[in-house]
């Protein structure tokens, strides 16, 4: 493997692949020390409720109990959030959701510490409580934010094009429906987990999360402690999805170390705690209706989304806004009128999660285009090449597309799978009692933060005195790959193969900032910092070389694998030899970059550009779900899959193909299994043995090749992969459902019990 040649558009194996497989690498959660505390929190355990009091006496009295802490030992603003700080550290004057912390408990063990969590007493009014969202936002609702000015909305937006809902007088055909979306659960393999040491001066936390330099400031800001002294190092993620894109455990950890110095204290947070605490997929309600020409043309569209952001913004209004963008889809509608809304309620917390939106928005709006096909008489797969986007098109809200445009290429290579040529034979060989069906959907996913919020990376990179070349990467690598890319970016730069290179993971006390790990932007942005940065450091080494080699210029001079050889001769330098004669300053260099806005402003609302609103950088895809249900039990098995993407240009195929895949395997959980059963407020499937997600065993044979269209922006040609892959499956398997038995679920997910429901009520006469 150290002799692994790193060429971009080549598989290459990960750079950490063995010492994760092996059990070597290390994450937040793996931490261990013989002195080290355990902290854990009291959660409320109801809805709503004031704070009377909280009795701690017992707890803290009990031996090997060190600090059991409240509000009042917060010490700053106690309120975290990215773009409102409306979420305390601990709840103070009112609960919001089940999973508010209350108190702070750090002990010697995890014994003691369970101990001392069951002997703290909660003394509670219970108060009104609002869980639908839109009942939320009438007038006399309850409040779950008194001081909110506009009662339970957190955010709304509208887009509008041609001449919105009135182009619908035009159309020869319309069709109308409403879609019930649910929670999602991240469940990713680590849990929340981190551990905190305050020493000389200096609060140092190591903690699974997306956003460490971001952490850095919203913890300080909430627990009262100077930012210049908190460091946090961010070790490879054990899986993420958008769940720690925002605090978790750092300020409960920070709070825990602050009050006991000196020794290093760790939170780990069960699965149970997770399920309980943790933000999820909003839940959304979708109300679309869609107007078109006779010959299929689409004319009108008009779409409200209500999504249920549940006690906190948490990054809420920003997962509105790009859902509401893309409400639309990939095609060239002239007229639309686009409505969404984030509401609080006192529901789970939901916040980001792979998709961010776009998830829901596209599962309604690729069974509408299904439902349009059929009234007007036109098979699922020409009525969308139909309307596919172009390039130098307006999208549905509004903006022109000026870069990279595959959606059109990714829908014309479908019908040459050989699943899809061959579906109607496999159809008609369905066993008994089954029968089965094909989908399709497309999908297209916005890259980046939006227009406001500078988009940018900084990338540093430095000669080491042996010769190897570190990467100094200040994003975060949450299980995606994206680090391994880097090393493989540098080394095709700078001609080194794996032996050459190696990484330093996110720490704010060496590496630079360089955003989230979020937004399928972190190849793109990082990765362009990171071209920009490699080239400047080859060029002043050849330079150098060229110098002490006394040749005519550096245009006789390249780098090959751990030396500067001049080609002319054949003479050749160590680079560990050269790196020793160059100070520190010459052997580093650090480039930034930052991604191109728009330069359109469909929004005439300031609040819907700053939270992301348009985007110009677009991946794309077309996905085919192949299904097959037992009409005696309403079991669906997905039997083959089909995906069909444009990314542009794949710098690593494998790594490409696992983002697909995993993209695959979670939009199918979220169409098919996933349900979070929420009841006034009160999780239902508190666990994975209640809450299921799809194994190995459930999942199909996957087919994914890609349109290397080349984005002119992108890193060697690249565009954004890690989220537009889950935007498929739910309305693919919708759609092949409908194809198979002509029932349509709109409520999700579509389980068993609502596809035999379906049947039931199709076999009795009643309407869909």
């Amino acid at each position: 493997m150290k002799k692994i040649s790193l060429e971009i558009g080549k598989s290459i194996p990960r750079f950490d692949a063995f010492a994760k497989v092996t059990g070597k690498e290390k994450y937040a959660s793996d931490f261990w020390s013989p002195d080290m505390l355990w902290a854990g929190v009291k959660r409320a355990g109801v809805p709503h409720a004031r704070i009377r009091g909280i009795k701690t006496d017992e707890a803290i009295s009990i031996p090997g109990v060190l600090s059991v802490l409240t509000s009042r030992d917060v010490k700053g603003t106690n309120r975290q959030g990215v773009v409102r700080k409306d979420q305390p550290v601990l709840a103070d004057d009112r609960v919001r959701h089940c999973g508010d912390p209350v108190a702070l408990v750090v002990a010697k063990d995890r014994e003691t510490l369970a101990m001392a969590l069951s002997a703290i007493e909660l003394d509670l009014e219970p108060l009104q409580a609002v869980f639908d969202p839109e009942k939320a936002l009438e007038q006399g609702a309850p409040l779950v934010h008194e001081r909110n000015l506009e009662r339970n909305l957190l955010l709304k937006g509208s887009l509008e094009t041609g001449k919105g809902e009135a182009a619908f007088e035009e159309c020869d055909e319309t069709v109308e429906a409403e879609f019930r979306l649910p929670h999602q659960e991240h469940a990713y393999l680590e849990t929340e987990a981190g551990w905190a040491i305050l020493r000389d001066g200096v609060l140092e936390i190591t903690a699974s999360t997306q956003s460490p330099f971001r952490d850095r400031y919203e913890m300080a800001e909430a627990i009262g402690f100077d930012m210049h002294r908190v460091r946090i190092i961010a070790p490879y993620c054990g899986g993420a999805f958008g769940g720690k894109d925002g605090i978790t455990v750092q300020s409960l950890l920070g709070l825990a170390a602050l009050n006991n110095p000196g020794r290093p204290v760790k939170m780990w947070w069960s699965r149970e705690e997770s399920i309980l605490a943790s933000a999820k997929r909003h839940p959304a309600r979708l109300y679309y209706k869609l107007g078109a020409k006779k010959d299929g043309a689409f004319h009108a569209l008009s779409a409200r989304v209500y999504f249920d952001t549940g006690p906190y913004d948490h990054l809420g209004g920003a997962v509105m806004a790009l859902g509401l963008e893309h409400s639309g889809g990939p095609y060239r509608i002239p007229n639309a009128n686009l409505k969404a809304w984030s509401v609080f309620t006192n529901n789970p917390i939901g916040g980001p999660f792979r998709g961010f939106g776009v998830t829901q928005a596209n599962a309604a709006m690729e069974q509408m285009v299904d439902l349009m096909a059929k009234r007007v008489g036109i098979s699922p797969l020409d009525i969308r090449l139909k309307n596919a986007l172009r390039r130098g098109d307006r999208n549905p809200a509004g903006v022109t597309l000026t870069g990279s445009t595959g959606i059109g290429e990714c829908l014309k290579k479908i019908p040459a799978s050989r699943l899809w040529q061959e579906r109607e034979t496999w159809k008609k060989a369905a066993p008994l009692y089954k029968k089965r069906g094909a989908g399709l959907a497309s999908a297209m996913q916005g890259m980046g933060y939006g227009p406001l919020i500078p988009d940018t990376a900084n990338a540093k990179i430095e000669l080491n005195r042996d010769g190897r070349f570190r990467v100094f990467c200040g994003v975060v690598d949450m299980g995606q790959g994206n680090a391994s890319t880097y090393l493989q970016i540098a080394g095709e730069i700078l001609n080194q193969d794996m032996s050459g290179v190696e990484l330093v993971l996110p720490d704010t006390a060496r590496t630079l900032p360089s955003g989230s790990s979020s937004a399928s932007r972190t190849t793109f942005t990082y990765g362009n910092a990171l071209i920009k940065a490699s080239k400047i450091l080859k060029q002043r080494l050849l330079e150098k070389a060229a110098d002490l080699l006394m040749a005519k210029g550096s245009e006789e001079m390249d780098i090959v694998p751990g030396c500067v050889r001049h080609m002319p001769s054949g003479k050749e330098m160590p680079l560990s030899a050269l790196a020793g004669i160059l100070s520190e300053a010459e052997r580093t260099s650090v480039a930034r970059y930052r991604t191109p806005s728009a330069k359109e402003s469909p929004a005439s609302d300031p609040l819907l550009t700053l939270h992301g609103i348009p985007h110009i950088i677009f991946s794309y895809a077309a996905h085919a779900a192949f299904v097959e249900i037992d009409t005696l039990t309403g079991r669906i098995e997905v039997k083959c899959y089909l995906a069909i993407t444009d990314c542009g240009r794949i710098l690593n195929p494998q790594a490409f193909e696992q983002q697909i895949h995993g993209g695959i395997a979670q939009g199918l959980g979220y169409a098919l299994c996933e349900e979070l059963k929420v009841d006034h407020g009160m999780i239902l499937t508190p666990d994975l043995g209640t809450y299921i997600i799809p194994t190995s065993m459930d999942l199909p044979d996957m087919e994914s090749s890609a349109v290397e269209l080349h984005e002119e922006n992108g890193p060697f040609g690249l565009k954004g992969a890690g989220e537009i892959a889950v935007n498929g499956p739910y309305p693919a398997v919708a759609n092949a459902i409908a194809d198979a038995c002509g029932i349509r679920i709109l409520e999700g997910p579509m389980t068993a019990e609502r596809v035999l429901g379906a049947l039931n009520a199709l076999q009795r006469g009643e309407a869909q």
